[in-house]
């Protein structure tokens, strides 16, 4: 039976780095079509991690395993324990009828953050996120990316020490694109673990530290994203960077 366990790490993998996430022999199947295919991943717990690879490799789903949103048909997931209750932004968030401050607030109540210490904390997601000047603002009102600077607010409202984002600018403009990256780069520089799922290569290499690269349901290559974009080893990676298909 798959598990997703939540316990102090020590792999060669994460050697020299700050342990974080391990993802062993992880099936994932649907309909009788295999999904996720054995997918082996090791993550250290800082910095910020580009999932990347074409429709359909499994990135999403990954992403919603290692939440804890998806049980796998076999394999396990182990977290260090600062990352027990990671948060997830997806690609189309979704908002409260009510103010950005309001919709801030309910995040704060339904994460048992004490009444006095919950305007503190919506001030500093305000200022973080670029948001004090719609606090007022209804949240449903607002631009798709003042949307989705708010979704990765509220996200960060419970502190969390991992953020997984799905495709969180897939739908934005060059400038609310450019307010997102800042704020990930921001949620990294306080030691928040990221891991963004993106189609966007040129995102990869501004923000990632690491990139996995999925192909049919396998991480197929996991290296630093300097050496990633400059010399790939898989012959997928390399025909992914090129813009070829690789069946």
């Amino acid at each position: 039976m798959a598990e997703r366990r939540v316990i102090p790490l020590a792999r060669p993998e994460t050697r020299g780095a700050e342990p974080g996430i391990a993802v062993q022999g992880v099936y994932l199947s649907r309909g009788g079509r295999a999904l996720l295919r054995g997918v082996d991943l090791a993550l250290g717990g800082g910095g910020i991690t580009a999932l990347l690879g074409s429709n359909g490799a499994g990135k999403s789903l990954l992403l919603r395993v290692i939440a804890g949103m998806i049980q796998p048909d076999a394999g396990e997931v182990e977290l260090a324990p600062r990352f027990a209750r990671p948060a997830l932004v997806f690609q189309k968030p979704v908002l409260l009828r009510r103010s950005v401050r309001a919709n801030l607030a309910h995040a704060l109540k339904l994460a048992r953050v004490p009444r006095a210490q919950r305007a503190g904390r919506i001030t500093e997601l305000l200022d973080l996120c670029d948001l004090a000047s719609l606090a007022a603002a209804p949240a449903r009102r607002l631009s798709g990316g003042e949307q989705q600077r708010l979704a990765v607010a509220r996200a960060l409202a419970t502190d969390p020490a991992l953020l997984l984002l799905d495709e969180p600018t897939a739908s934005l403009d060059p400038k609310a694109t450019a307010a997102i990256e800042a704020i990930a780069l921001r949620a990294a520089g306080r030691g928040v673990k990221l891991v963004l799922v993106t189609h966007d290569r040129a995102q990869a290499e501004r923000l990632a530290g690491d990139v996995a690269f999925l192909h049919q349901g396998r991480v197929v290559e996991h290296a630093p994203a300097h050496r990633f974009f400059s010399t790939p080893e898989s012959a997928e990676a390399r025909a992914y960077l090129d813009g070829r298909l690789f069946l």
